[in-house]
């Protein structure tokens, strides 16, 4: 989401994120209307309806994703609720991304507009999510402020109910989906959030509640099969902040109060604090690309090799929160401009550091047996799959969100795309079997039997094609890994130039020590 061409500002005097169509267009009478969460069972939602989703969202986003890893599991309560609080760079699949590796089920605040668009309203309904008028809707009037304070309080006060009842939330202290390559200034909801639920908790005779920092490691958020690693960092401990008894009466009497303005701008410091080191803090991504590269680089000199996105990430943190080199950093600079402009990374370096690398014979023939096969299914997957594909290109690439929220689409196209596409697919092949004889298939003892042994075995069929459909597209998602590193593969022939200006690189930090 890009900062606003139309001069609203904020309280702070800063420019407001743009609205998209959708979320200017505000539906009031629709979002007091939507289902409040319950926190008797062990879902805020539906039961039924949240058990597929999560199952869905989980399926969809490992297709999405080349690797996922998640690390600091440990940190997370099981006798409490916990408030996940992260940096928003890529649209819904950040909630989703935690939603779908935390081991506990979410109570759900989200934008206004995606409680009321098609389909995905219907599942907002079912997870029980709850409306947040942001102050870009407000200030531009989308709704009066009476009415914002009214629906927001009572947003808060679920999703603060629900923690205390320990289940875990998520909110992003931006405000805003964005595409810097830094925390830009944090609001203070999920504080004001976080602090009713320990006031809630402490009225029952609970243990606080946490706030979790959650880093989102995405190596390019935008492209499809790129690595994520999610981070569960040290949690935040809210024992020690002091809440009057006048806020925890009134959460107790299920009455939004306003937290102490010190206690939450206090806390709102103490998140950015721990939060910033698990973004890239770079003031350009031009500046995390040298970053990642110098760390790769650093690696290989020391004979290491960054062979996972995590250790890539963290050896790039060390490498930014040290004592660097300006000359090298600018070098640096450089050699990454060319490794981007064709189409390469820190990742193409060689084990010797003093080139691009070649690719392994093996690998090649493994891709290749892969991409025969897959040519095999071509038929399968253009009626099961390339539906959905170009569904998400066409919403993706022409949404007026932004860059950041154009993976969103691609995974609602891929989500809800297999809903309405795979039944049509099930319905031709289905159709295609009773009506259509297959040179050299004898199926005659389905087709010529009677109604009740065909309607049978069309039941076991429509029960049982989602799982090859699913297999189909798994395979494919394998299929694109092979394109690109075929691809990397050609974009690193030839480049003598960029060989030398790696391995002048090299030399300069051997030279300089400080990143060895």
């Amino acid at each position: 989401m890009e900062t606003g061409d139309d001069g609203a500002l904020d309280h702070n005097e800063e420019l407001l994120p743009t609205l998209s169509k959708s979320s200017s267009k505000m539906k009031f009478e629709r979002l007091l209307d939507h289902p409040l969460p319950s926190f008797e069972g062990n879902n805020p939602g539906s039961p039924f309806w949240t058990a597929i989703g999560y199952y869905s969202l989980a399926k969809v986003l490992q297709n999405q994703f080349r690797t996922v890893e998640t690390s600091g599991l440990e940190h997370i309560p099981d006798s409490t609720g916990s408030l996940c609080a992260a940096w928003h760079t890529n649209g819904l699949i950040d909630p989703i991304s935690i939603m779908t590796t935390h081991p506990h089920k979410f109570v759900i605040g989200g934008r206004h507009d995606l409680l009321t668009r098609p389909i995905l309203g219907f599942w907002s309904r079912k997870f029980a999510v709850q409306p947040v008028i942001r102050k870009a809707e407000l200030l531009r009037g989308g709704c009066s402020e009476e009415q914002a304070t009214s629906l927001n309080g009572r947003s808060l006060l679920n999703l603060s109910t629900g923690i205390t009842h320990g289940f875990g939330c998520v909110l992003f202290p931006e405000g805003t989906s964005h595409s810097e390559s830094k925390l830009i200034r944090l609001r203070t909801g999920p504080m004001r959030t976080v602090l009713c639920s320990a006031a809630l908790s402490r009225h029952r005779g609970q243990k606080d509640p946490v706030i979790l920092p959650v880093g989102l490691h995405y190596r390019t958020r935008h492209l499809f099969r790129t690595d994520l690693w999610v981070e569960y960092s040290e949690p935040i401990d809210l024992s020690e902040i002091e809440l009057p008894s006048q806020l925890v009466e009134a959460v107790a009497d299920a009455k939004w109060s306003e937290p102490p303005a010190d206690a939450v701008i206090g806390l709102r410091d103490e998140v950015e604090r721990r939060l910033s080191p698990l973004t890239p803090g770079e003031d350009t991504w031009a500046d995390h690309r040298a970053t990642h590269l110098l760390a790769h680089l650093s690696a290989r000199i020391k004979g290491e090799k960054l062979d996972t996105w995590r250790k890539e990430v963290l050896a790039a943190r060390a490498i930014r929160d040290g004592a660097g080199d300006q000359a090298i950093k600018e070098q640096a600079l450089v050699v990454a401009a060319s490794l981007k402009k064709g189409g390469l990374d820190g990742r193409d370096i060689n084990s010797n550091g003093d080139g691009l690398r070649k690719s392994s014979l093996i690998s090649g023939i493994k891709g290749t047996v892969l991409l025969v096969f897959c040519l095999s299914l071509l038929p399968l997957f253009i009626i099961s799959g390339l539906p959905q594909v170009i569904l998400g290109r066409v919403f993706g690439d022409r949404t007026d969100e932004g860059l950041d929220a154009r993976t969103s689409y691609h995974f609602l196209a891929a989500l809800f795309g297999s809903v309405i596409i795979w039944p049509i697919t099930v319905a031709v092949l289905l159709s295609t079997f009773f009506l259509v004889e297959i040179p050299g298939v004898d199926v005659s003892f389905i087709t010529n039997a009677n109604i009740g042994l065909q309607m049978l075995f069309s039941l076991v069929f429509i029960i049982l094609s989602p799982i090859p459909l699913w297999l189909i597209g798994r395979t494919f998602s394998w299929a694109w890994d092979v394109y690109t590193d075929f691809k990397k593969h050609f974009n690193r022939m030839g480049k003598k130039e960029l060989s030398s200006q790696i391995l002048q690189l090299k030399e300069a930090m051997i030279a300089s020590g400080r990143y060895l």
